[in-house]
């Protein structure tokens, strides 16, 4: 018995065919990712790798984090590794600090960035000074994970940059991710420190979204396949005329202003310091030496601020290939302002443009 096929049904099949294909790449093709993910799928694939890892804090457990970071976690691993406390830093921290003392590996959330601040004894006096207390013998990994800075149209207590505290307390890392990518490659590493890492994220860009595939970063991760990203400042869009040195909430800012400024005629490279402890000096001052001119922009207040270490440390190594002083773009010194009064306080484009304008153009012509 022979069996016919049509013109038609054999181009029904062909098209099934290609659409099947079609689907099948686009499902395997990397998708838009929010921030939020990126962390969220960082904490789920080192909790599946290590079974030390157990994170806790106030409302990470069914309810997933006020920003959904830990969102279905709990009911994948269990109220053992992903729960809920009472509302208690100072606890949350020192149980944090005793399990990573006997080889667990907490991540612990503090919510929101001033919630942190009744636990800082603990983060000081303990948790930064315990590697050391023992003479290197005990090592203390675990991760504080802080949502910091504004942009959400937030209140006081929930919109503080709290960066330099952490920054000026020896023993802590600090990190503070840009980007979507960086989020779960930072968090990955964070997580395997045999450090307590204090991991800032910018609230604001929970919900800024890039095309990433997550499964090829956890196999890079795992494999390690790629280099360490702890003290390592990243090139963000590549310039001649000036740098800008941003980290975390302010990147974005700086690189809406870089591509202003280039509508103007002006090439501004944009530095992402990601590390804040550990600093790259190498690859920032590599930039300003090239430029010549220098304007680092944060959202906390410019006084005594991680802005003003960045600030000594370009002037003190980069002196002589300085065309013009290095500046700054800060938030002011002032207490967070009420949500409408927010975009007056946080650094803008036209802050960040009118500064560089100031960098002594017109001596240097």
């Amino acid at each position: 018995m022979s069996i016919v096929t049509t013109s038609s049904e054999a181009n029904g099949n062909v098209s099934a065919a290609t659409a099947r294909a079609a689907a099948s790449a686009a499902a395997s093709a990397p998708q838009p990712v929010t921030f939020a993910k990126a962390l969220n799928t960082a904490l789920r694939d080192a909790m599946n790798q290590d079974n030390a890892v157990t994170i806790f804090g106030e409302d990470v457990g069914v309810l997933g984090g006020v920003f959904r970071i830990t969102d279905g976690l709990t009911a994948e691993f269990g109220k053992s590794r992903c729960f809920d406390t009472p509302l208690a830093e100072s606890g949350i921290v020192g149980m944090a600090l005793g399990m990573a003392m006997n080889g667990m590996r907490p991540v612990i959330e503090m919510q929101f960035d001033a919630f942190a601040y009744p636990a800082f004894e603990q983060v000081a006096s303990h948790v930064a000074k315990m590697h050391n207390r023992t003479k290197g013998k005990l090592p203390l990994p675990m991760v504080i994970r802080i949502p910091y800075a504004g942009g959400i149209g937030g209140v006081e207590h929930h919109c503080d940059s709290s960066e330099a505290y952490y920054a000026h307390t020896p023993g802590l890392k600090v990190y503070t991710p840009a980007t979507v990518t960086d989020a779960y490659r930072m968090l990955r590493e964070a997580i395997d420190s045999p450090d307590p890492v204090v991991f800032l994220e910018p609230k604001k860009l929970y919900w800024s979204k890039d095309t990433v595939d997550l499964e090829a970063l956890r196999l890079e991760h795992e494999n390690k396949a790629t280099p360490s990203m702890e003290g390592k400042a990243a090139i963000a869009r590549p310039g001649t005329d000036a740098t800008l040195i941003a980290y975390g909430p302010s990147v974005s800012t700086a690189m809406a202003a870089a591509e202003a400024a280039a509508a103007e005629g002006r090439s501004l490279e944009v530095i992402d310091v990601r590390s804040i402890v550990p600093f790259d000096d190498e690859t920032i001052c590599a930039s300003v030496r090239r430029t010549g001119r220098a304007v680092v922009i944060a959202e906390a207040q410019g006084f005594a601020s991680v802005a003003s270490e960045i600030v000594a440390r370009v002037q003190e190594r980069c002196f002589h290939s300085l065309a013009a002083p290095v500046l700054r773009v800060t938030g002011f010194d002032v207490p967070f302002p009420a949500p409408k009064l927010e975009k007056y306080y946080l650094p803008s484009v036209d802050r960040i443009l009118d500064t560089v304008d100031q960098l002594q153009w017109e001596e240097n012509a």
